[in-house]
């Protein structure tokens, strides 16, 4: 796909900054444009046409804060202290093409991923963020700094199950104890992933395609074990 092609599925929505009041645009991928070519076992979704997780964060080139679109505008207002004297003071101007790629969107994950520690936001976010970094580096078939990225993620989920609310970046409990499992599955933690998936089994709560991902997980170790 060229980038005229590219460019007919983005738009630019006007954004203020809840940190320092700019107004600005930031790319967004149209609503009707992304095409699912697959789905793989922990939820990343392959796209044909523009991919919206490329254009997933947004970011304020005046302070340097940044979050994804679902919790930009969220930021409490006693934090925005925080992104002031944390995140401020050391960022520097720079301009993105209008049309991103995988390394672009993981340097702008990962300011994200910065601005959410020192803002002190939830586990979730940060394992959110983590994760979609851990896809970004799958489709750079980096599959070092994917592990990296999916342990940090699996580290973050698994504070947020016990501590926070649900339902958590679309994430119901049943979907989080399956993500739980193929996640310690992915990192060859096979006690941990049969742990998970088994509750995501026998939980009352579970939807019938949850509970057939998880058993598809469990068959997938017993193949690998044999």
């Amino acid at each position: 796909m060229n980038d005229t092609d590219i460019q007919n599925h983005l738009f630019d929505k006007q954004v203020i900054c809840p940190v320092c009041d700019a107004h600005f645009k930031t790319k967004t991928v149209k609503s009707k444009s992304p095409r699912v070519i697959s789905k793989d076992s922990d939820f990343f979704v392959r796209y044909s046409v523009a991919n919206p997780y490329f254009y997933d964060v947004c970011l304020c080139n005046s302070c340097g804060y940044a979050a994804m679109k679902s919790d930009f505008e969220n930021l409490k207002s006693h934090k925005k202290e925080l992104v002031l004297s944390n995140v401020t003071p050391k960022w520097k101007p720079r301009a993105y093409p209008d049309i991103l790629d995988e390394k672009l969107a993981i340097e702008r994950y990962k300011l994200a991923l910065l601005n959410a520690m020192f803002v002190n936001l939830p586990d979730s976010t940060n394992a959110m963020i983590s994760l979609k970094i851990a896809w970004m580096y799958r489709l750079l078939e980096d599959s070092a700094l994917e592990t990296l990225f999916l342990r940090q993620a699996l580290e973050g989920f698994n504070n947020a199950y016990t501590k926070e609310i649900f339902p958590m970046y679309g994430l119901q409990r049943d979907s989080l104890m399956y993500l739980l499992g193929e996640l310690n599955r992915k990192l060859e933690d096979y006690q941990n992933a049969l742990l998970w998936y088994s509750r995501t089994i026998v939980s009352t709560n579970s939807s019938y395609k949850i509970k057939e991902m998880a058993r598809i997980g469990k068959d997938l170790i017993k193949i690998t074990n044999v």
